[in-house]
């Protein structure tokens, strides 16, 4: 399956005022503006030219408030109007009596706001009786135009302040800010338009092509260590080697380790970004280069000495990939900076296009073109023992490309020169803060335990599959067809996250994920003696399918429950934590289960009853007495030197029962309560600073 990476955004809201108050825009004191009942009548003439002053005192602050600064105006603060009927309303005709009905509607509004009894939204009983005995009417109807009018002005000026962390301050401080609820949609915010893609100004677009050509650089990688490698060494090594070279896919399950430091660290001279871009991917290019020249050798020799060379072959993936996850770091926030402000949405869109086209490249389309059968049926009139593509060459062609785009970016692309200096230890504190929630610290076991129990078929199934005898080219297109149908099903995972609790949404994913466990096992168990059929096929494509659907289920699901619980204070921080533990949690049990494989695998080696009558046609010594064979090194030999290697105990089925056995316990016992209980806390409790 495609590798999914981890994306942090910030989507700045405005909540609906709970308090109910009729505060005019642009005014959050007690001094502000308010809409209250006074108790001297208005003449017509004289509620038209009140109406007309507020309407220009709002429209100058707002004017004022664009150029970023305010002008001191003469005008009284607190200015007294009615939200009822021109008839109903009274004017204050002397000072004493205009000053003590401004302290009373102070007074008023702050209880107003201060109260939770939803009468308090409105007038209150005994003004309104008092109205009705001198013959007033309650309607507010004449004032909607008025305040939808400066309501839609306020909204607007929110949505255009300068920076996300101002409009989370300001509307945190607000009184009648809570976190106990669900922030209510606001039907009159306009919403924002979809731009196409051929809509975007040119340096958007050309900024955006940029973007999908770093992130397909980091997908070639990524591509052949988490997909097409191991089956590669498949015939070299056994599954508890093959768990030792899983070890390589850590760093990008790691990268917030050191995300700061790329932030924070950084040359003038070349810029804030291209300081880190330029150096990783000269030294991807050139480590490619040299595994490319090396890697048929490497993969022979990690095979050898009972697998103890899979180590070495081991760290120099493992440095290629820490090269990617830390040129990750440094696109992801180079992206944030080349694309305009109201494109930044094409950062996320230029990420998945780049990084699923380069691993689809490396894992499917390399598969299919470095097998043998397919090369020799489709391209060939004379068979070869290789495919069309081979590692070292696939390998060192890329190297190369890496480093042609890298002089191109030194040559053609300049980078914006800033004096933005981030604390690494400020980000540091924040992500122990973050860590010491209680809150948090449930979710992070629950990340780290949840996929123990599709872990052996997310990491065995296929690898078991070409040891029974299923092809490369198989392999490939079951992987092709089912590329499609992930991209589609993910769109409808997002919908049903969106308009459903996301925790629900993954729980039934997590029993379907078990479900199709299982249903892998089955498949495995009733492989045809006589090879592969037409039949087989499809029914492992289908098998394929589910187990990708439930998984692309579940991150689609979580994914938006992280978005819900993130802080916006510390939002790009608080979600890349999230997504790197949900990430975690898929890598670090691999090595373990692929050990279990081989520890419950029982395998003899049998010497032939017979001598081969032609002895020098072995391609090895001949078996004259029985050996274990589980390790692919003692398999090979046993079968060269005339021996059979017969299983009597499959580890493969042993430990994907016992992970689904341990998926169903902790999933009943812990894992669903506490995600429902975590699910019904409200926003406060996922804060730093509680409310």
């Amino acid at each position: 399956m495609p590798t999914t990476t981890t994306d942090s955004f910030l989507i700045p809201f405005v909540p609906a005022d709970q308090s109910g108050s009729d505060t005019l825009p642009l005014h959050s004191k007690d001094t502000d503006l308010e809409l209250s009942t006074i108790s001297d009548p208005l003449r017509p003439s004289d509620q038209t030219a009140l109406e007309s002053s507020i309407i220009r005192s709002a429209s100058e602050d707002t004017e004022d408030s664009d150029t970023g600064s305010r002008k001191k105006s003469s005008r009284p603060s607190p200015i007294v109007v009615d939200s009822h009927t021109p008839e109903s309303p009274p004017l204050a005709s002397d000072a004493s009596s205009s000053s003590n009905t401004s302290q009373e509607t102070s007074q008023m509004s702050r209880r107003t706001r201060s109260s939770p009894n939803p009468k308090a939204n409105g007038l209150s009983e005994t003004t309104a009786a008092q109205e009705k005995q001198n013959g007033h009417a309650s309607s507010r109807e004449s004032g909607d135009s008025m305040d939808s009018h400066l309501e839609q002005r306020r909204k607007h000026l929110v949505l255009d302040s300068p920076s996300s962390e101002s409009q989370t301050a300001h509307l945190m401080g607000r009184e009648a800010f809570s976190l106990d609820n669900e922030v209510p949609d606001i039907p009159s915010t306009p919403k924002p338009t979809n731009t196409s893609f051929f809509d975007l100004p040119r340096q958007d677009r050309r900024n955006f092509l940029l973007l999908v050509l770093l992130y397909f650089l980091q997908g070639i990688p990524m591509g052949l260590a988490g997909g097409s490698v191991p089956f590669l060494l498949k015939s070299h090594l056994s599954y508890g080697q093959i768990g030792v070279f899983s070890l390589a896919s850590y760093p990008y399950s790691l990268k917030l380790l050191w995300s700061p430091i790329v932030d924070a660290v950084w040359s003038p001279k070349l810029g804030r970004r291209k300081s880190w871009i330029i150096p990783i991917q000269i030294c991807s290019g050139f480590g490619m280069i040299y595994l490319g020249g090396r890697v048929k050798e490497m993969m022979v020799a990690a095979g050898a000495s009972d697998g103890s060379g899979v180590w070495s072959f081991t760290w120099w993936w493992f440095f290629l990939v820490f090269l990617c996850a830390t040129q990750d770091i440094a696109v992801d926030g180079w992206a944030l900076t080349l694309l305009s402000p109201p494109n930044l949405s094409y950062a996320s869109t230029a990420q998945t296009v780049g990084l699923t086209a380069g691993h689809f490249l490396s894992y499917t389309v390399f598969l299919a073109f470095s097998a043998p059968d397919f090369a020799n049926r489709w391209f060939r009139a004379t068979p070869s023992p290789e495919g069309v593509m081979t590692l070292g060459g696939y390998l060192t062609f890329w190297g190369w490309a890496y480093l042609l785009v890298t002089a191109a970016l030194v040559i053609l692309k300049r980078e914006e020169k800033t004096k933005d200096q981030d604390g690494v230890l400020e980000v540091y504190r924040s992500m122990i803060g973050v860590l010491k929630l209680k809150n948090i610290q449930s979710i992070i076991i629950i990340h780290l335990i949840a996929k123990i129990g599709f872990q052996a078929n997310d990491a065995v199934t296929n690898l078991k599959l070409l040891d029974k005898g299923f092809s490369q080219e198989d392999m490939a297109l079951t992987v092709l067809i089912d590329f499609p149908f992930e991209i589609s099903l993910g769109y409808y995972a997002g919908r049903w996250s969106t308009s459903n609790p996301p925790i629900h949404i993954w729980c039934y994913a997590f029993i379907g994920r078990l479900v199709a466990a299982c249903l892998a096992q089955a498949v495995v168990m009733i492989f045809p003696a006589n090879g592969v059929q037409p039949w087989y096929l499809l029914t492992v494509i289908g098998s394929h399918i589910f187990s990708t659907f439930t998984s692309t289920v579940m991150f689609v699901a979580i994914s938006a429950f992280h978005a819900k619980i993130a802080d916006p204070v510390i939002g790009g921080t608080y979600m890349t934590l999230l997504a790197t533990v949900s990430n975690l949690g898929g890598t670090f049990p691999r090595f373990f289960i692929l050990k279990l494989v081989d520890a419950f695998t029982a395998a003899t080696c049998n010497p032939p009853l017979e001598p081969p009558k032609d002895l020098k046609a072995l391609k090895g010594d001949l078996i004259t007495s029985p050996f274990s064979c589980v390790a692919e090194a003692e398999k090979h030999r046993c079968i060269d030197g005339a021996g059979v290697c017969v299983i009597e105990r499959d580890g493969y089925y042993i430990t994907n029962v016992v992970c689904v056995i341990i998926g169903v316990v902790t999933f009943v016992l812990y894992i669903r309560p506490t995600a429902m209980r975590l699910q019904g806390l409200p926003l406060r409790a996922w804060r730093l600073v509680a409310g």
